[in-house]
């Protein structure tokens, strides 16, 4: 059934752009939250490193 439905939806260009565009979505959506995790693991590092800089500094 869902084979049918989608060699139906396929069989158009409309149909086409439609599965490109929530590919598309899906895609960034899931770039949008490795981001989010990118990031705090960035900030963390950078205090970690910021931390033991200064440490390293003063003692």
């Amino acid at each position: 059934m869902a084979v049918a439905l989608a060699a139906g939806l396929l069989a158009t260009p409309l149909g086409t752009l439609l599965v490109a565009l929530v590919a598309l979505a899906a895609t960034v959506l899931v770039g949008r939250i490795l981001l989010n995790v990118a990031w705090k693991i960035l900030l963390v590092a950078i205090v970690v490193v910021g931390a033991l800089y200064t440490a390293g500094v003063l003692l």
